[in-house]
């Protein structure tokens, strides 16, 4: 008979199906990660551009580290990669921290929605893209966006395409006094672009998001300022004057610099003028599906009526407390329209100051009498 006496190691215990033991709570710090900007997002798989513009700079492709949990990374975003950033055929690298983001660019599937959909990060400027005819603007959508634009700290422009179908004037005179920015492109009877050069200079420099309507000519106007693009063209429904979706993710692509034009025979380099003639540096141009609702369900309801600054600067008179809303008291956006010199101009005023209301009411669920709280998306 054995005189050993029985240890720790003649203990059989079968483990569990779930350790006791606590996970710890400490990540890698990942100090090789390498820094790199997301151009697109593909069912799970992120292009990326690791380096961008360094001497290293190169395209690669990741996936989302577990760590990151739900966070969307979204095209701009700027992020810290590790794995395999080499790039070549195969290769995967892993998304481990996203930096903290300048802007971010949201909207909701309609103003009741609590759940935000972040559409692209750290863009400096929200065009809105906006045909004068085939399919009709849609002012109400031009409202939306700028709202949206402004109140994610973007500088907003409107691109008017299609201005040889329909003049411009009036959406000019209705956006421009409120500091929105206005741009106008049409094609002339030879096909060739007019407007372009304007819409490169305002886009020079900057990371530019656009969105709009399908079939208002946005992913033409992109594969126009960036000739290597490609993005499908698609044409509007001639029973719904709507455009079908042609572009399916937004994607982030480089606007190549505009070089100086030449100068004339017997002018020198300096005659050039620094104006239109002058060279341009690149930028970066984020094209986006097209979209059909635009929900502010993110945007506090004290924050609706900044952007639109004509009304904003009247409505500074108003009593204190003024809802601004439909039958308000004294509320001096109804004394600013019937003050007006001419019917044209009480029309336009009443049209805008309808605009505001209908987004107001959407957020507050406080129906505009005669119209009701209906969803102004389209």
């Amino acid at each position: 008979m054995s005189t050993r006496r029985p240890d720790e190691s003649d203990v059989r215990i079968r483990p569990g199906k779930r350790s006791s033991r606590p996970r710890t709570k400490q990540r890698p710090e990942h100090a090789d990660a390498e820094s790199a900007m997301v151009t697109g997002v593909d069912r799970g798989r992120y292009t990326l551009l690791v380096d961008p513009d360094g001497p290293g700079e190169r395209r690669a492709v990741a996936m989302k580290a577990r760590e990151l949990g739900r966070e969307r990374v979204v095209p701009g975003d700027l992020v810290d990669v590790v794995g395999d950033t080499s790039g070549e055929p195969g290769s995967l690298s892993r998304i481990v921290r996203i930096t903290e983001r300048r802007t971010v660019l949201r909207r909701t599937a309609d103003d009741t929605d609590p759940v935000e959909r972040v559409i692209v990060a750290n863009a400096d400027q929200l065009v809105i893209v906006t045909a004068l005819a085939d399919p009709e603007p849609r002012t109400r959508m031009i409202d939306r966006c700028v709202v949206a634009g402004v109140d994610a700290g973007m500088h907003v422009l409107l691109a008017l395409t299609k201005a040889d179908l329909a003049d411009p004037a009036e959406l000019v005179a209705m956006y421009e006094p409120i500091g929105v920015d206005v741009v106008v492109t049409r094609r002339d009877a030879d096909g060739r672009w007019v407007g372009l050069e304007d819409v490169r200079r305002a886009l020079a420099g900057r990371t530019s998001v656009l969105v709009g309507h399908s079939g208002v000519g946005k992913s033409t106007l992109v594969n126009a300022l960036v000739p290597d693009a490609f993005r499908s063209v698609g044409i509007v429904n001639d029973v719904t004057g709507r455009g079908r979706h042609t572009s399916t993710s937004a994607v982030a692509l480089r606007m190549p610099p505009s070089p100086a034009a030449a100068p004339s025979p017997g002018e020198g380099e300096g005659d050039v003028p620094a104006g239109e003639d002058a060279a341009l540096p690149g930028g970066w141009v984020i094209d986006t599906p097209g979209v059909r609702s635009f929900g502010l369900a993110h945007v506090q309801v004290a924050n609706l009526l900044a952007p639109f600054g004509d009304l904003a600067r009247v409505a500074d008179e108003c009593p204190r407390g003024c809802t601004h809303t439909d039958g308000s008291p004294d509320c001096e956006l109804d004394e600013w329209v019937t003050a007006a010199a001419d019917e044209e101009t009480r029309a336009a005023r009443a049209a805008r100051v309808r605009s505001f209301r209908r987004l107001l009411a959407s957020r507050t669920g406080v129906p505009t009498p005669g119209e009701g709280a209906e969803r102004e998306s389209r």
